[in-house]
Order: structure tokens, then C-alpha cells, then sequence
């Protein structure tokens, strides 16, 4: 998988989470979900769909590839993982989310297994307390 700009990164994510909400996405929902102009919109897309990445009929819906999809879980899986992360360190939810998408294209993928083990070791000693607390 080529090495994609922060910038092409948070449109492949955004089409997945509009397509995930939405079923259907379109340029201008695009434009809504990260509050760029629809012309940002079209460049974005164009590289995207040289690279393999979407397809899209001239003013039709946009639709991930199988790459695409791959690509855009991957940014996605990341993000939702620096978010958790961050909100078990007491980051308030609005806050993480920001945070999450801004470091989530810049950490090397040892960082991300490294954080995604510490996470999975909290999550587990955090639901016995909860499990162990129920029980007394």
C-alpha cells in the first residue's frame, strides 16, 4: 500500500465513516464532513482515484475500492484506537477525537502496536475492577 498524505488519509477515512452512516456518499457530504470546499473536495478525489482508491462517475456517489476500503479501515482502526487511548488517560472525549486525528498519520507503527498492547493490558484489568466491584 503506497504511503498516502496526511490530507489524502482524512478523506479516505471521512468516505468510510459517511459511508458507514450513510450508505451513500457524495462529494458535498465530503466537503461537510471536514469542512473543506467542494474544489478541495474534486483534487482530493482526483489523486485518490489515480491511486486506485475511489471510484466515481462524473457527479456520482464515491465509493472506496477494495484498496481504498483497506486503506481507510486502516486510518480509521488508528484513529479509534488513539482515541481510546487518550480517553483512558482522562482526555475529555471532543478533545481525544481532535488529538487522535491530528497524531494518527505520524506514528510509526511500532508506537501504535506498542500503544494498541497498553490499551488491550488496561482494558482487561479495567473490566475485572468494574467485574470485581459488581460482585461485592
Amino acid at each position: 500500500m503506497k504511503k498516502l498524505s496526511q490530507s489524502l488519509e482524512d478523506y479516505l477515512e471521512a468516505v468510510l465513516v459517511l459511508h458507514l452512516s450513510k450508505g451513500a456518499v457524495r462529494l458535498k457530504d465530503i466537503a461537510a464532513e471536514l469542512r473543506v470546499k467542494a474544489p478541495s473536495v474534486v483534487r482530493a478525489l482526483g489523486e485518490l482515484k489515480a491511486l486506485g482508491y475511489v471510484e466515481q462517475e462524473p457527479y456520482g456517489l464515491v465509493e472506496l475500492t477494495p484498496s481504498g476500503m483497506a486503506a481507510a479501515k486502516s486510518v480509521l482502526c488508528r484513529h479509534k484506537l488513539l482515541r481510546g487511548f487518550l480517553e483512558q488517560l482522562g482526555v475529555p472525549s471532543e478533545i481525544a477525537n481532535e488529538d487522535a486525528c491530528a497524531i494518527e498519520h505520524v506514528l510509526s507503527s511500532e508506537t501504535l502496536d506498542r500503544i494498541e498492547s497498553f490499551v488491550e493490558k488496561n482494558v482487561k484489568k479495567t473490566s475485572k475492577k468494574k467485574e470485581s466491584k459488581k460482585t461485592t
